[in-house]
């Protein structure tokens, strides 16, 4: 059987409920699911609840936007209280930090020349955090683009006229934090680290030494050899190999499904088995 630990709702960037999330886990044929929304965990309550129905697994989640000696990089941090605790907290300070960004790049995209507000985003969202695919799908009902990967190609992308940079956590406060919370980090696809398969090496083997958990082995965008490699990896680390499918929903990555991502994924019950017992 599998899990799949890397989950989005409408509540930060996907599309769906956090129920019809676990809904979609259940039709999959999963054993355990975590939804991990961008930088807070307010459908965590909703997520387990209809997960216990359901008679799988659960596990608390949120995937964090950190900052290390590399650049950036994505962290998912597990067993984490929802109410309160210190990164709870840090992240209150983050998403406040997220409002004030979200409202400077639709000033900059009416700058540009695009006809949006900021209310047409949030309407969109229709939950507490606001991201660049809002935006975009704004633009697109609007009939500048036609998808949303062309809306980061040539808007919203890192680099582009309309992107600002957003506040991070730094990756070394992320892992103490998260401890501190009683929880486990997991550095999310590490391809997007944006470096070589050395640099990446290393710096799984300098945060590891500062308590890393686990590496996301198990992607959809990755070949079996690479999935295998880092599983590999983590194993020599003494980390944990996870996976997920980082679901959004049909309009944001188009072919991808909960469980399976495009078709090969298969995310052992091991993972949340160890993330849970470590």
């Amino acid at each position: 059987m599998a899990v799949d630990l890397h989950l989005h709702s409408k509540l930060s960037d996907g599309t769906e409920t956090p129920e019809h999330v676990v809904e979609m886990a259940v039709a999959a044929g999963m054993t355990a699911v975590s939804l991990t929304d961008h930088d807070h965990l307010d459908g965590t309550e909703r997520a387990r609840d209809a997960a216990e129905a359901a008679g799988l697994g659960y596990v608390s989640g949120t995937e964090l936007s950190v900052q290390w000696d590399g650049g950036p990089m994505h962290m998912l941090a597990y067993r984490i209280d929802p109410d309160e605790g210190p990164l709870t907290d840090r992240l209150t300070e983050v998403r406040r930090g997220r409002e004030t960004r979200n409202e400077r790049m639709v000033e900059r995209l009416q700058e540009l020349g695009y006809d949006i507000e900021f209310d047409e985003v949030a309407a969109v969202a229709g939950g507490p955090v606001i991201g660049r695919p809002h935006m975009a799908h704004v633009l697109i009902e609007k009939g500048y683009f036609d998808a949303v990967s062309d809306v980061f190609d040539r808007v919203l992308g890192n680099g582009r006229p309309g992107y600002v940079e957003r506040e991070r956590l730094e990756a070394f406060d992320a892992i103490r934090l998260t401890a501190e919370a009683g929880g486990v980090t997991v550095i999310a696809h590490p391809h997007t680290i944006g470096v070589g398969r050395e640099d990446y090496e290393r710096a799984f083997a300098d945060l590891a030494a500062a308590g890393l958990g686990g590496i996301e082995c198990y992607y959809p965008e990755y070949s079996t050899e690479v999935r295998d490699r880092l599983a590999s990896t983590a194993a020599n680390l003494g980390l944990i190999a996870t996976g997920g499918s980082d679901f959004h929903g049909q309009s944001v990555k188009p072919g991808l499904e909960v469980g399976v991502g495009f078709g090969d994924l298969a995310v052992p019950d091991e993972a949340f088995e160890a993330i849970v017992s470590l």
